[in-house]
């Protein structure tokens, strides 16, 4: 994709009349990618229920290409030439029934125009693609999450022209393109008298109320006010003047119907909700309104504005960590770069916004941001005000912020790695199913724990298993159920991730109930200590034969009271690496240390006092062999040998029947 794109939007501009000259001896067809048919196969049967976007996308895309051209022109100036007023025009015929949205802005050349309209470039498509459930309306909104510009434009039209040309080229190396939104396209070299390039839409027959210009001129009021390029349409009261026949003909004349003014320029008690919102579709190519917003201007050692947006719901790419992310970069009103990614950290990915400031160069580029000290400040400032957004939502709305947790929340579980600074911000707006929760959808925040712990307790208790289900029904909670201690049970795939980097909160200490020896400190009775003392004396002999069939399968056998309805667990050393962070090293292809599991036996439980008085040897390995493969597969992992796990469980069912 080239630099001015933002897939899958196309950059649209300007055609003025019938400027283009076609030359049918190179015209090309060309067929879609798979994936670009797909989605016009969705567009032409009109899934959106709400049809004028497509004036909105493209207004939002061709006033993209102005903001690409005045960056480009900071290093060369020449690309303006004597046309500097930098605009978007709407031109229409109602009675054919066309629209034409064209803007003076940096345009593309051939090959450009066919990596953009031909194909859809972007991380996530076949995704997307599978999500489609058949739904109409459903669909549609999952096409907007999508986000897919330009193609939007066959909601209405049944056939479509582009006619470009880039910035700093000749009239004669223009482009025509067009389709009607099936199979393929064609593109033939054209003759354009400006620099930018133009959008033709020919209205279907059903859709002729779009070539009206009332109802252009109220989308255009709804969707474009924001946009501080003016964008033009022809004055309803038209001049008028002789030609030289004496002939009296009309004059176009055109003016702004938007307010043409950056909306984070202006106060924020003069921009309304419905504003905002509009605004955040703009920056961020999304067809849904944001969860919450904070518009914010500060002034002294540095001066800057940002206007940072939560989405609804979380990007097809967001899990790619090399994707485009950042937000708008503006110095002093002069649009510089999408995607600055130097503003705040990998962790708030997700937040989309604008940021202007009027302390870094307007000659700047990415390496000169990662070098600029006021850049810094700016992240510094930017990442603690996101997460204040987060933490002002949590209180005030509960329902929108389960709604942000469900689509971002393992997002924000890779702040405690990445961010130190903002460790304890970012371990506020954690939330985790507990043994306290009525259902698996409800999720607590840590100070909801800690606000229930009960006296005496010193640690927070947390147990890492491979699914809730499996952490629900692990016997390692046992002893927790018996005493009514809370444990939070993690189940996705970055948490123990995220719990190597968070050692503590509110002053606890964090504890895994899998890890060491349970230590319950003052929540122990001291005749638990003194029975657990006999216990072990009283099973050590057993503890060895367990060592001696086991053999290297273990790191440990040894005697638990954790437990009180199962025979046996297998527990994990202190600073042993657990199973969620061997699967995720053994799928990035790292090499995995190795690991074994403790053993541990419940003294209290009958199978083991069975166990104890076994006298045959052969029996005593077979029934060893069960009772380790079952606390195997208690805690989600897998049997080393599942065969012969299996003889051996045969074999002692033949011995129950006979």
């Amino acid at each position: 994709m080239v630099g001015f794109f933002t897939a899958p939007a196309l950059i649209v501009g300007e055609r003025n009349g019938n400027q283009h000259q076609d030359q049918d001896q190179d015209q090309e067809v060309r067929g879609f990618e798979t994936e670009a048919k797909q989605l016009l196969h969705l567009m032409i049967h009109s899934l959106y229920s709400n049809k004028e976007i497509f004036l909105r996308e493209l207004i939002s895309n061709a006033s993209d290409a102005v903001d690409r051209l005045r960056f480009e022109a900071l290093s060369k100036p020449k690309l303006l030439g004597k046309d500097t007023e930098l605009k978007v025009k709407i031109d229409f015929d109602e009675k054919n029934k066309t629209i034409m949205i064209s803007d003076n802005g940096i345009g593309m050349n051939r090959d450009e125009i066919v990596n953009n309209l031909g194909t859809i470039a972007k991380s996530g498509t076949a995704q997307f693609l599978e999500s489609l459930t058949g739904d109409q309306q459903k669909d549609s909104q999952l096409i907007g999450q999508f986000g897919v510009g330009f193609y939007s434009a066959f909601i209405v039209a049944d056939k479509v022209e582009v006619l470009t040309r880039k910035a700093g080229t000749k009239p004669g190396d223009s482009t025509l393109w067009k389709s009607s939104g099936e199979s393929d396209y064609s593109i033939e070299s054209a003759t354009k008298k400006e620099r930018g390039t133009c959008v033709t839409l020919y209205l279907k027959k059903s859709e002729g109320e779009f070539a009206a210009a009332f109802r252009l001129n109220s989308i255009v009021k709804k969707y474009a006010d924001h946009i501080s390029i003016p964008v033009l349409m022809e004055k309803q009261e038209l001049a008028q003047e002789e030609d030289k026949g004496g002939k009296v003909k009309k004059k176009k004349e055109y003016e702004a119907v938007n307010k043409a003014k950056a909306l984070w320029s202006r106060p924020r008690k003069d921009i309304s909700k419905e504003e905002y919102k509009e605004f955040y579709k703009h920056v961020s190519h999304d067809f849904e309104d944001p969860l919450e917003w904070s518009h914010n201007k500060v002034e002294g050692k540095l001066e800057y504005t940002s206007l940072l947006y939560i989405p609804g719901k979380a990007p097809y790419d967001l899990w790619n960590r090399e994707a485009a992310r950042g937000l708008k970069l503006y110095v002093q009103r002069v649009f510089i770069m999408d995607d600055a990614e130097q503003f705040l950290p990998l962790f708030l990915r997700f937040m989309k916004g604008v940021v202007d400031s009027n302390d870094i160069s307007l000659n700047v580029s990415r390496e000169i941001l990662q070098k600029d000290p006021a850049v810094d400040s700016i992240r510094s400032a930017l990442t603690k005000r996101a997460l204040d957004m987060l933490e002002k939502l949590r209180k005030k709305d509960k329902d929108k912020y389960n709604v942000f947790w469900k689509q971002f929340g393992q997002t924000l579980k890779e702040g405690p790695a990445e961010d130190y600074s903002n460790n304890e911000k970012v371990a506020k707006l954690l939330q985790f199913t507990t043994t306290q929760s009525e259902s698996d959808e409800q999720e607590h925040a840590l100070q909801e724990y800690v606000s229930r712990m009960k006296e005496g307790q010193e640690k927070i208790y947390y147990l890492v298993a491979e699914s809730l289900k499996a952490a629900r029904n692990s016997p390692l909670l046992e002893i927790f159920k018996k005493k009514e201690i809370e444990v939070i049970l993690m189940h996705d795939r970055i948490d123990e991730w995220l719990m190597g980097h968070l050692q503590e909160f509110d002053g606890k200490q964090f504890q895994d109930i899998a890890r060491g020896e349970l230590d319950l400190g003052k929540l122990k009775d001291e005749a638990d200590g003194e029975q657990q003392d006999k216990s072990e004396k009283e099973y050590e002999p057993l503890v060895t034969r367990i060592k001696e069939i086991l053999g290297d399968r273990v790191k440990d056998v040894r005697v638990t009271h954790r437990l009180t309805e199962s025979p046996s667990c297998l527990a994990i050393d202190d600073h042993d690496m657990g199973a969620q962070m061997r699967k995720i090293m053994q799928a990035s292809g790292q090499e995995i240390p190795e690991t074994k599991p403790i053993f541990e036996i419940n003294p209290d439980h009958p199978l083991l006092s069975k166990l104890n008085q076994e006298s045959d040897e052969e029996r005593f390995s077979d029934l060893v062999t069960i009772l380790f493969g079952q606390a195997s597969l208690a805690e989600g992992g897998q049997l080393e040998d599942p065969g012969e796990f299996s003889s051996k469980i045969n074999k002692l069912l033949l011995e129950i029947v006979n």
